[in-house]
């Protein structure tokens, strides 16, 4: 695979050049979902880049979250599949499924956003440490959706993946709210 251009992404793909098999694709998979170069069109970091705090903070569509929320919550996610992967305890995000959002601010928010790259970061980590025999096994005894237990550790990876792309497609679509809201 060519290595996007652009010097952090490159030295994303060469680090993960060193990972073996499942592996490999699984951290590939989630680079690709917050970094770019996603097969469905914008990664979340992508779609969050130069958005202001204020923007991030709207709440353009009634009863809907905010992109500030969902990006805290990606980053809780992100965070607890790595600490599930490097202790192979299942628990909800330390900070909550849905981490309140502090006072709007500009450095708030791009605390927020390092911190989804930080927990992207190590949750890629993590899938580099996770033994590849490994993720056949069932994670947690009983299947439980709102956890992510009861599943194997491949089926968990991937359906981080997923998330972020389920939820990249939410801010996609409050960006365009956003935007027509601003036109009017």
């Amino acid at each position: 695979m060519p290595a996007p251009r652009g010097g952090e992404k490159e030295r994303k793909v060469t680090e993960l050049s060193t990972f073996s098999g499942q592996n490999s694709d699984i951290a590939d998979e989630l680079r690709r979902a917050h970094f770019g170069d996603a097969w469905h069109g914008p990664a979340v970091g992508e779609l969050v880049h130069g958005l202001a705090a204020v923007e991030a903070a709207a709440r353009p569509v009634a009863g809907a979250h905010t992109i500030w929320e969902i990006v805290l919550h990606l980053a809780a996610w992100r965070q607890e599949v790595a600490r599930r992967l490097a202790t192979g305890h299942l628990a909800p995000p330390e900070a909550g499924d849905w981490p309140r959002v502090p006072a709007v601010s500009e450095a708030a928010w791009a605390a927020a956003t390092a911190a989804l790259a930080v927990s992207t970061e190590a949750v890629i980590a993590a899938v580099a440490a996770f033994p590849t025999a490994r993720l056949a096994e069932q994670a947690g005894d009983a299947r439980d959706p709102a956890l992510g237990s009861g599943v194997t550790w491949h089926v968990m990876l991937h359906g981080l993946a997923q998330h972020d792309a389920y939820h990249g497609g939410q801010i996609a679509l409050l960006k365009r709210a956003l935007a027509v809201k601003d036109e009017k």
